[in-house]
């Protein structure tokens, strides 16, 4: 354990997420998504396991440490349901509680069609495996910047 880092934060998701770059995005996904599959398309094609963590719990973990890119559009995208964009499920007002909880009420949390996400997700630095049960848990984090003030 260390100081000041959430105990869920395993060695292996604390190495990813320190090594993401500026506008690097992270995949953070429910237990029914094809993670596997989708993992070995990444840029790393890495496979990062919370197998019994929930996905409201997982995001609030990983933003404990991961700056959201607020400059180039929405800097979350959730999976949209069959319901289209509108649509908030349970799963999706915990992404989005975790989010803004994080980073502000005014971050936007935009939804993208399921096929686009699976696509983005193979495009994305690394998947999060959660234990997340219910449908659409998904949710894709671009990374942004901590900035330091110059003397």
């Amino acid at each position: 354990m260390l100081k000041g880092i959430d105990p869920l934060v395993s060695p292996e998701l604390l190495r990813t997420l320190a090594a993401m770059g500026h506008g690097d995005t992270i995949a953070v996904c429910d237990a029914n998504f094809p993670a596997e599959s989708v993992a070995r398309s990444t840029v790393t094609g890495t496979l990062v396991r919370l197998d019994g963590v929930g996905i409201g719990r997982a995001v609030a973990a990983i933003l404990s440490l991961l700056p959201l890119d607020p400059f180039d559009g929405p800097p979350a995208h959730r999976m949209m349901t069959a319901g289209g964009p509108d649509d908030v499920p349970p799963v999706h007002r915990e992404i989005l509680d975790a989010v803004h909880a994080a980073e502000g009420p005014a971050v936007e949390v935009a939804a993208l069609e399921r096929f686009a996400f699976y696509e983005a997700a193979r495009g994305a630095f690394a998947v999060v495996a959660t234990g997340e049960q219910r449908g659409y848990g998904n949710v894709l984090l671009r990374k942004g910047v901590i900035l330091q003030d110059r003397d």
